[in-house]
């Protein structure tokens, strides 16, 4: 099934019970409407068929429609239609033709917009012509109490009622763009924040640093012999691990630390509001868990990370440039035998 189709039927199911809605209160305002001038049997069969039959027919119609949107469509034109020939039945009595015509163009804008506002007039514009056909022309020029009374409940619960699924309808649009939203900024096998969505955040902390508010550290982290674990164990082995290691850092970093995936068997950890020797100490700690979390589960598969540290300087032209800091750490801790961390301080590197 096609997105349209998708969306053709989930129109469908929502129109079917606001066009039951509609055309039951619409009875009443319709019969009182016609009732002073005596219409034949088979203008009030087609009056009831219309509010109370067709609903159920338009539904099946669409649900057994290879093009389930395009027959939608068509029903609400048939609607429209139905609109205009029931005004013109009823030699144009204001109130109940104005509320009829009101009702039917509010729906067709909030479905379609003006353009199906426009094809909505022209249906409703062949269903007067059509009725004229019918009937004799006339107009009805008094609306009286019942008639007026008869077209409240439509002017009052059919707006609320198709408000309310205006309103449902904005709050699963917001929830899905919340939801894609997420999985743009998120890593699929990781569930941390991915490439693009970490520098994001990077380039904010640089900018809080920069302004003096707030001091920070950032942290690349890297599994050693990655690609040995792969050749050796296979990849799905592989992706085990790196989302042990994305669930062992959501567990044991504070709620205000950033951690993604930089890519490949890479990560990245933004440390607000931490200096360097707390961050390395914090580091260190956090491989020594991994390794020994790693080993008890699978001792068979010794994996580890090498770590690269870099606190925030005044010195730093830009983001990229403290992450480079970052980048060359971490170079040093795999150069340097690997399973370390290894921190950038003023210019020079250390090992912890």
């Amino acid at each position: 099934m096609s997105v349209a189709e998708g969306h053709g039927l989930t129109l469908a199911s929502r129109l079917y019970k606001s066009r039951t809605f509609g055309l039951t209160l619409g009875f009443m305002c319709v019969a009182l409407g016609m009732y002073p001038l005596d219409p034949a049997g088979w203008v009030w069969a087609w009056m009831l068929i219309n509010a109370f039959v067709w609903p159920h027919v338009a539904f099946q119609l669409t649900l057994r429609s290879t093009k389930a949107l395009r027959s939608e469509r068509r029903n609400l034109l048939f609607d429209s239609f139905c609109g205009g020939f029931w005004v013109g039945a009823m030699h144009f009595n204001p109130l109940p033709s104005v509320t009829t015509l009101s009702m039917m163009t509010m729906n067709n804008v909030a479905i379609g917009g003006p353009r199906f506002m426009f094809a909505g007039w022209g249906a409703q514009a062949l269903g007067i012509g059509t009725s004229l056909l019918v009937f004799a022309p006339a107009f009805m020029a008094m609306t009286t109490q019942a008639q007026l009374y008869a077209c409240l409940p439509l002017l009052m619960l059919y707006p609320l009622a198709l408000g309310w699924i205006c309103y449902r309808q904005a709050l699963n649009l917001a929830r899905h763009k919340r939801e894609l939203l997420t999985l743009s900024r998120t890593d699929s096998l990781t569930g941390l924040l991915n490439h693009g969505a970490w520098k994001d955040h990077l380039e904010l902390q640089f900018q809080r640093c920069r302004r003096g508010s707030t001091g920070a550290a950032i942290a690349l982290i890297d599994i050693d012999h990655f690609k040995v674990i792969n050749d050796t164990y296979g990849h799905v082995t592989g992706d085990i691990v790196l989302r042990r290691l994305s669930t062992f850092l959501r567990q044991n970093l504070r709620a205000t630390d950033l951690a993604g995936r930089y890519g490949g068997d890479e990560f990245c950890v933004i440390l607000p509001d931490m200096p360097l020797n707390r961050a390395a100490e914090l580091m260190d700690a956090l491989r020594d868990r991994f390794n020994a979390l790693a080993y008890a589960q699978d001792p068979t598969l010794r994996a580890s990370v090498s770590i690269g540290l870099a606190p925030y300087q005044p010195a730093h032209a830009d983001s990229t440039s403290w992450l480079n800091d970052a980048d060359q750490a971490l170079y040093e801790a795999k150069s340097s035998g690997r399973n370390r961390v290894s921190a950038v301080q003023g210019s020079w590197l250390r090992s912890v």
